[in-house]
């Protein structure tokens, strides 16, 4: 079969698997792509390959006819339990068998082709699952894709548009390029009970605001420091009052009792558990006010039920990962240095370093008046009240 830039056009009723294995910020960013391949093959199947958690975010929607987890975890084993290698290998062989038998016309692959190791992945997973076509981004090493949509790079544009891109080299497109959670009205009562039902009887009037001092463990280099955060809370408490909630994993626990720590007015602060599932902390920050987060998957999580949001980025690429708003402006802002280091990591068509350099001045060096500023800015235009 010859190799094409040109789109394709797939029959009315194609058997379509998406494959997008990552974590919550990307599962979001993959949506206005999956849009558009149901608005423009209304009587396709479309699956979707990915993690678990990412999962989570497309119930309740109705673009997916399947939704196929990865490594999905047998029900002897506990949550703190690694996979044993033979665990791994089956359940691997057992996907496998499964996608095959799917006899998909057409895989959508919504990954760059790096690093190394991943790149073997998704070379074998596409050829043994032996859909008519293939594809994808090529960067240079896309041999085993059909269909070709060219890779300039982290931050030649939107890592959303990219896998718009990828859809649009099947001619799928849409008009609506907006993130979206379909929050059943039982998730909002919930959240509305965590975030209503249990506030603080001292907690003085105004704004409800949200922020995320964490970030991904893959790189945690992501994070403005914790007294930055303690001093941001500060700043904005003594002009609105109002109430913070601290949110992020339960291993981020310690980090959000080090901001509460640093705090030095008596704001009305709550530090979530961490144990809420991703579709009950996105109804809870759909009940907040403002959201001040790094880079991170809650920062795409607030984009997507239309919170207002000011993102924090240092080392990564903020072309590339920040707040996705489908082209309508107002309701999010990145605030950030221009040094000439950055970004560090994901740039270009390379990796980079997670970790960035030692000094990490790109988050250091950033201050709390430049995020307050935009987080001001941004309540002012949002939340109609006196300044406390």
């Amino acid at each position: 079969m010859a190799n094409t830039t040109a789109p394709i056009t797939l029959p009315a009723n194609a058997h379509i698997l998406v494959i997008k294995l990552a974590g919550i910020g990307d599962g979001l960013l993959i949506m206005p792509a999956i849009r558009a391949l149901r608005e423009t093959y209304p009587n396709a199947r479309i699956d979707l390959l990915t993690r678990h958690i990412p999962a989570q975010i497309f119930q309740g929607g109705n673009d997916l006819n399947d939704l196929i987890v990865i490594n999905p975890r047998p029900k002897d084993i506990k949550l703190d339990r690694a996979f044993t290698p033979m665990q791994r290998l089956i359940l691997l062989n057992k996907l496998l068998k499964r996608l095959r038998a799917e006899r998909y016309d057409a895989v959508l692959l919504f990954h760059h082709l790096l690093p190394l190791h991943r790149r073997l992945i998704f070379q074998i997973l596409l050829l043994v699952i032996g859909a008519h076509w293939r594809i994808g981004l090529d960067n240079g090493y896309g041999w085993f894709l059909n269909v070709k949509v060219q890779d300039n790079g982290f931050g030649a544009r939107h890592e959303a548009e990219h896998y718009l891109a990828v859809a649009a080299a099947v001619s799928a497109t849409t008009r609506d390029k907006r993130l979206q959670i379909s929050l059943t009205d039982e998730e909002r009562r919930r959240a509305y009970t965590i975030v209503h039902g249990l506030q603080k009887p001292d907690a003085i009037p105004g704004p409800i605001i949200a922020m995320h001092p964490g970030c991904s463990i893959l790189s945690t280099a992501r994070r403005w420091p914790p007294e930055r955060f303690a001093q941001l809370a500060d700043t904005l408490y003594r002009e609105f009052g109002g109430q913070l909630l601290l949110l992020g994993g339960p291993d981020e626990a310690p980090l959000r009792e080090e901001v509460i720590r640093l705090m030095n007015f008596a704001m009305a602060v709550r530090s979530l558990s961490g144990q809420e599932s991703i579709r009950i902390t996105a109804a809870i920050i759909a009940q907040c006010d403002l959201f001040i987060g790094n880079d991170s998957g809650l920062m795409h999580v607030a984009t997507a039920v239309d919170t207002p949001t000011v993102a924090i980025f240092g080392l990564t690429n903020h072309n590339a990962w920040g707040p996705y708003t489908g082209g309508i402006p107002g309701k999010t802002a990145v605030v950030r240095l221009d040094l000439p280091c950055m970004p560090c990591y994901f740039r270009d068509k390379n990796i980079g370093t997670p970790e960035g350099c030692a000094t990490r001045d790109c988050l250091t060096q950033l201050q709390v008046a430049p995020v307050a500023a935009t987080a001001r800015k941004m309540l002012l235009a949002t939340y109609k009240f006196l300044i406390h």
